[in-house]
């Protein structure tokens, strides 16, 4: 249920206003909005589709707070950027992607990322978050403690790019003495945040909520005969010149992967979606949003940059499935704000 956050949190007040379909304006009761954009990656456009949608329906936040591409969309939104941000997502290519994959396997990541975070700053020059006009957060990680890190001063393009830093992927980026990297691993969809930034009304977006269903239990399971002849086919190494051309095949193959068998980053990426899905629902389950849209993504890929139009897409028709709960949620704070005095 979308709305299950909102009545948990209404103990008190009238909750039989009826809801109402009508674009919402904003008067002086109107409650606090907070969007707690998550984590995902290509899968992170369609939250482009779904503030179209809302802010078209006069649905506009006072507070954001994102993670990883959560928080460049909410950031480049806060900083009067999103339809910058959104021709240049239209405009990627398979080609375009890759020449933004400036691939080191000397430093910490993957990715050195110096293509992007000079995309981010040629758009965003020296936008400072202490000066964008709405309350804004992006979730990191501080990889040697663990500690949760929002970033709520300072300079907007390094926010946003520590806030993306999947780890082995890109590199850890240091701001204020510390080493941060994807703010995902402790908290992919940033409801808390808001909340304590002072949104009254948390509309959340999980782009995960598809990716594995509900999960399950495998209760029986073991090695089998084909596991014995792969590794007795794994210790005929060759020797010798061949054996030297075999060993860079392979290294290749580890890096990139094989069919069957997948590759570094694809390990990497895949273990990090099974880890994110258990956090976001452990977390949604104890701090639930008013509302929680979840676009139906996951016939896009983590890397699936070029394909901004469908998820964009996607978000358009997920937020506009949510409008009657986004609506009524609005509609029943701001007549408790009345009630209340304010």
């Amino acid at each position: 249920m979308v709305f299950e956050g909102f009545f948990a949190r209404m103990r008190n007040g009238d909750c039989s206003a009826e809801a109402t379909t009508a674009s919402i304006k904003p008067t002086a009761t109107r409650p606090t909005i907070g969007l707690a954009l998550g984590g995902g990656a290509a899968r992170g456009f369609a939250h482009i589709g779904v503030m179209r949608t809302l802010i078209a329906h006069g649905i506009v936040p006072d507070v954001i707070v994102g993670t990883s591409i959560g928080a460049v969309v909410g950031g480049c939104y806060a900083a009067h950027h999103l339809d910058t941000l959104e021709t240049w997502a239209r405009g990627l290519t398979v080609r375009g992607v890759l020449g933004y994959l400036d691939v080191s396997l000397s430093g910490s990541g993957l990715i050195r990322g110096g293509h992007l975070a000079r995309e981010l700053e040629e758009q965003l020059t020296d936008a400072r978050i202490d000066d964008l006009p709405l309350r804004f957060a992006a979730i990191a990680t501080e990889f040697d403690t663990g500690h949760e890190i929002w970033l709520t001063r300072g300079r907007l393009a390094e926010a946003l790019r520590a806030s993306y830093a999947l780890p082995g992927i890109f590199p850890p980026v240091r701001l204020g003495g510390r080493w941060l990297v994807d703010g995902a691993l402790v908290n992919p969809v940033p409801v808390s945040a808001a909340r304590a930034l002072g949104a009254r009304l948390v509309i959340a977006v999980n782009l995960n909520s598809d990716l594995f269903g509900r999960g399950t239990i495998i209760a029986s399971h073991g090695s089998d005969d084909e596991d014995e002849e792969a590794a007795l086919a794994a210790a005929a190494k060759p020797n010798g010149l061949r054996g030297i051309f075999s060993r860079d095949r392979a290294l290749r193959r580890r890096i990139l992967g094989r069919r069957g068998r997948p590759g570094i980053p694809t390990v990497m990426i895949e273990a990090f979606n099974v880890m994110q899905d258990r956090i976001t629902r452990a977390r949604l389950a104890g701090d639930p949003p008013d509302v929680l849209i979840s676009p139906r993504l996951g016939g896009v890929g983590w890397f699936d940059f070029h394909r901004a139009a469908d998820a964009i897409a996607i978000g358009t028709e997920a937020a506009e499935k949510a409008l009657p709960a986004v609506t009524e949620a609005v509609a029943v704070l701001s007549q408790a704000y009345d009630s209340n005095g304010g």
